[in-house]
Parts: structure tokens; sequence; C-alpha cells
């Protein structure tokens, strides 16, 4: 059996068609999705970028104890068991954090690939540059799927695990014109950048918001014609006989729900808007994070597996992105190592029950320190924010102890609308315990655990 993994960033589950909207084009997804296993219940652990791809190598809910760093050498990471099992593994990848500045995801696979092009300066000049050229030149996403689908023509041969990470559709959401016009058809070329805090608050009109959002599933709809070229180059190799493809994201993106156009909320020291700030000459270095909510538009990302022995079928039952390690082992029949956390979702299939409770959560933090969450660059922390935690039912959102907690009823009220945790405080008091007696099983660190352990 060989593996094709295929992580995409900021892509909501809910702007995609297999999931409900039917607004979003992506005829290769949905072509996908008719032959895959469509996970219902997925969520990201570790959230944002890199502590998600941290949880994804390791099979550990890292945020517990490890900030937006690099992968510490000690952890033993998926691509090394994949290797050390005889599989060609290869990362082809455009998401700058993983093998920059010393981030280290990259660690144990034989071949790796970085386009360049995502990290603003010099490496984003080139790529805007060679957009005169041709989309495939251009543009990140499909410059890394036509690498991925080269690397398969080469290498197919022999069994192998090929891991493909494409920031897109990440912001800026720069996509060229022919993707956005179908869904805004006096678009002019216009780029919104998320403000990352209350948009309101920032200036940002109901106009701004709509072209962010067609501009936003114009990306999406390159990623899905990109992801195309990539399937139909493996259905030519005839690999669709022998290989398992795994499709998903990391989190999603507030595009004005909660008030919220962004996915963390920064603000400069006097309260200036985001664009005012920088006009007035601060640095990003002197912003502060503030309470940032992780409600479902963030935490609930699309999950597609198709396998050639597993039929077609939509998939309930709680699972989250550490899941995945640990099942791609299982799928090539390589040891699962003891110090993973998560369980292998193939159990699902069977009608089992993997996970009674759903957590996601940024690295845990302190007031006063420097965070480096979302993008690597140091702000001071002023307010903790809440991780989230489901179980299908109930929705906890719940920082440290003395803060305010949230609760909502999951499937009558996934938009969070309703705050629950006045008229139900016997579910609040038993959802935050088991929160804390998850919190002691995955060892968390005491300076973390203390004062998460009572409302």
């Amino acid at each position: 059996m060989n593996i094709i993994v295929v992580v995409t960033d900021t892509l909501r589950r809910d702007y995609l068609p297999c999931y409900g909207n039917a607004e979003v084009i992506t005829p290769n997804l949905d072509r996908f999705a008719e032959s895959a296993l469509i996970f219902e219940d997925c969520y990201a652990a570790s959230f944002p970028t890199v502590p998600a791809r941290a949880d994804l190598m390791t099979g550990r809910y890292t945020f517990a104890y490890l900030p937006w760093a690099p992968l510490p050498q000690s952890e033993v990471t998926l691509a090394e068991l994949i290797s050390a099992a005889g599989y060609r593994t290869a990362m082809i990848a455009d998401t700058p954090f993983l093998a920059r500045r010393g981030y280290g995801q990259d660690r144990g696979f034989q071949d790796f690939v970085y386009v360049r092009g995502q990290l603003h300066g010099t490496e984003r000049d080139y790529r805007h540059r060679q957009r005169q050229v041709s989309e495939i030149e251009g543009y990140c996403a499909p410059k890394t799927f036509k690498e991925a689908a080269d690397w398969l023509e080469r290498h197919h041969q022999k069994p192998f695990f090929l891991y493909v990470d494409t920031w897109d559709p990440h912001e800026p959401w720069d996509p060229p014109a022919h993707y956005v016009k179908p869904h805004l058809p006096d678009y002019a070329g216009e780029v919104i950048a998320p403000t990352y805090y209350d948009y309101a608050a920032d200036g940002v009109s109901e106009r701004d918001l709509e072209i962010a959002r067609a501009c936003y599933m114009g990306e999406i709809a390159m990623v899905d014609h990109w992801f195309g070229y990539l399937m139909e180059r493996a259905r030519v190799l005839n690999l669709l006989e022998d290989t398992a493809i795994i499709f998903l994201s990391d989190h999603g993106f507030y595009f004005g729900e909660h008030g919220l156009f962004g996915k963390r909320r920064f603000r400069w020291p006097d309260g200036s808007g985001f664009d005012e700030g920088f006009a007035k000459g601060m640095t990003v270095h002197q912003r502060q994070v503030h309470r940032s909510p992780l409600h479902n538009e963030l935490t609930q990302v699309p999950l597609l597996v198709y396998h050639p022995d597993i039929a077609a079928r939509r998939v309930s039952g709680l699972i989250s992105i550490p899941d995945l390690m640990p099942t791609i082992l299982e799928l090539l029949e390589v040891q699962i190592p003891p110090r993973a956390q998560a369980r292998s979702v193939l159990p699902l299939t069977n009608g089992e029950r993997v996970n009674d409770l759903i957590v996601t959560s940024a690295p845990f933090e302190e007031v006063g320190e420097l965070s480096r969450t979302v993008d690597g660059q140091n702000r001071v922390v002023v307010e903790v924010s809440p991780s989230s935690i489901t179980d299908g039912e109930w929705d906890l959102l719940y920082a440290v102890e003395g803060q305010k907690a949230e609760l909502y009823r999951s499937r009558e009220d996934p938009g969070h609308q309703r705050d629950l945790s006045d008229d139900c405080p016997a579910v609040l008091a038993e959802m935050h315990s088991r929160y804390a007696q998850w919190l002691l099983s995955i060892e968390t660190p005491e300076q973390f655990l203390a004062p998460r352990m009572r409302l």
C-alpha cells in the first residue's frame, strides 16, 4: 500500500460542497469525495499551522507542552518511522514554516522539495514576477501539485509515502481573477487583508468581507483544480488500486462570524486599528494577543480518505488530526510508537468509537509571555485564550480558572449563537471535569495544568 497525504491550510470544512456548501466550485474534490470516506466529525487539535503539523507528525497533542516552535529532536516522527520501514518518502510543500528557520517538520523524509513564494519579501516578489509567465509558474499551489505529480512519475515503482502541503487557501487571497469572478462578477483585482480583530472596530466593510470571501472561494477552486491534476497523474500511473489518498486541512478562518476577521485577535497597545498602527510606525512585535475564541468555523476540518479496499461513505464519530499518524501507520502495517497519544480512526469504519472528547487549543500560554502564534512573530499575551472542548453533544470554550466559560449545543447550535453556560451549570461542570481528567491523561505539565483544573 502506498500513501499520499494532501494538507491544505485554512480550508474551512463548511466551504466544501461535500460538506454542504453548494456555492464553492470544486469538481475534482467532489469527484474524489464520491469514492472516499467523508469524515463528518474531524477537528483540529493543536492550532494553528505549525502546532497542527506537529500533531500530524507525532500523533500527540502538542499544544499541551510545545509552543509555536521547531519540532524537538526527541519527537519520533511519522516520516522517520515510514522511512525506516523501507518506503520511499517525500515532502513537497510551499508552506514556509515546515523547514525554513529550523522548524524541522521535514525530518525523516528522504526527499524534500520546497516551493518558494509564500513568505513575504523577496520570495513572494519572485513568485509575483512569475505570474506574468503562467498560472503554474506564478502561484504556489499549482507549482506544488505539479512538483508532486512529477515526483510520482519518477518514484511510483516502489512503495512510497508522499506528503504534499500547500499553504493555500491561506491569505493573502489573490488567486487568478478567473477563479474569483464566478463568485463576484465585478471583481477588479482587490486583495483584502484580514485585520485579526473585531472587523467592525477596524473599519472593515461588508463589501470588504464579500470580496475576501469571493477570493477565498477562488483560492479553494484553484487548489481543487491542481489537486485534480495530481489525481489525474495518479490515475494515469495506475496507482489508484494500491494507494490510499488522504485530503485534509489544519483549521478554518473567520470571515465576520462572531464579529471577527482572522483566526486570532491582535491589537496595538494604544488600541489603534490594524493599518493605523503600521501608519504610526509600530512593528508587529508590539502587538498584543487578546482573547481568541475557537468556534466551529476554526476547529472543524475536512477529512476525506480514499482507500481502494474500503467502500465510500460518510463516517460519523469524533476524531482529530493527531489520529492520522497512527491511522497511516496502521494502513502501512508499521508499528505505532508508544509515545503516540492518538488512536487510529480505522475502527470508526466498523462502527466503533475512537474518542469520547476532542480538545482544540492554541499552545498553552500565560499572561505576560511572548507568543509566536500565528506566524512566528513575537507578541505579548494580555489574555489567555480558551480551548474548545466537544463531546459531540456539547461544546465548551474554557481558558483558565476564573475566566468566563461558554457552553453551546453542538448539533442544534453549530454557529454558537446561544451561550447556555448560565442555564446549564451542571453540564458546564461536567464538561470541565472531563476536560481536566483528559489533561491529566496526556500528562500536561504542571504549570499549564494547575490553572485549568477548576472553573
